[in-house]
């Protein structure tokens, strides 16, 4: 294994980390024939690349009283759309915010409570500087939600 490069053991461990991230080491390592310190090795080789960024519950947030779920369309004035973006991005109800191509120049997806909470969150985005327009669309239903993909 050389330090930089990502090979079958890795993805293995990367897809066993996916399926259930509190699967431990030993496990991996018996799945895979090998001994728990190169699992522990690998996964730190991973973490230390930023291909692993962190360890995170999958969360249903509908169970905790987040019922709307919002795609938002920015448009920002071209010069200022970094800083747009990151601002937006430190949002507590943003959950993830894209820099795009076509019609906007970012989109933000953020989960709320109420309307209430999505009111002000709009108010508060129109009223922030260089973004010129938006456009919310709310979800009805969530037909996939996940966070990672096969690799």
């Amino acid at each position: 294994m050389q330090s930089g490069k990502i090979d079958k053991l890795d993805i293995g461990i990367i897809r066993e980390l996916q399926s259930d991230a509190r699967k431990s080491y030993r496990e991996i390592a018996e799945k895979f024939g090998v001994v728990e310190a190169t699992v522990y090795n690998r996964v730190n080789k991973l973490l230390k690349l930023g291909v692993i960024k962190r360890f995170i519950p999958d969360i249903d947030f509908q169970k905790l009283g987040f019922d709307l779920i919002t795609i938002v369309g920015i448009v920002a004035e071209g010069e200022h759309l970094q800083e747009v973006e990151r601002r937006v991005a430190k949002d507590p109800s943003v959950s993830a915010v894209y820099d795009v191509t076509g019609e906007y120049d970012a989109i933000a997806v953020a989960k709320f409570r109420n309307r209430v909470e999505l009111d002000s969150f709009v108010k508060k985005l129109l009223s922030t500087p260089y973004i010129k327009k938006t456009y919310t669309m709310v979800t009805l239903n969530v037909v996939k939600e996940e966070h990672g993909v096969k690799v």
